[in-house]
């Protein structure tokens, strides 16, 4: 039997805790597609490992995706070190081709 190990299981599985998804709050048997009702409301739901269990609402498609996929300016930002000026190099330049 071709079986992983448990280790490489459990870190696939951790690896997934925390991740969110936005259902629909529809009732019955209604179509569940999140394009299909852009306007209903919708839960968010967080993976604990387990389960999905609630963690928040929005109030249509778009503001769910905006808590599930925020932008790149609301993101926190990483600034880059300064940069810092050459020195003078010890090694060999190269030599430029004729006619450039």
């Amino acid at each position: 039997m071709d079986d992983e190990p448990l280790s490489d299981w459990a870190e696939r599985r951790d690896a997934k805790i925390g991740r969110l998804r936005a259902m629909p709050l529809v009732t019955g048997d209604g179509p569940k597609g999140a394009h299909l009702n852009p306007d209903a409301p919708r839960v968010i739901q967080r993976w604990n490992g387990y389960a999905w269990e609630p963690h928040g609402t929005a109030a249509n498609l778009a503001e769910a995706r905006r808590l599930l996929h925020p932008r790149a300016e609301e993101r926190p930002t990483v600034t880059a070190p300064q940069a810092q000026p050459l020195k003078a190099g010890r090694g060999r330049q190269r030599k430029p081709r004729p006619g450039e």
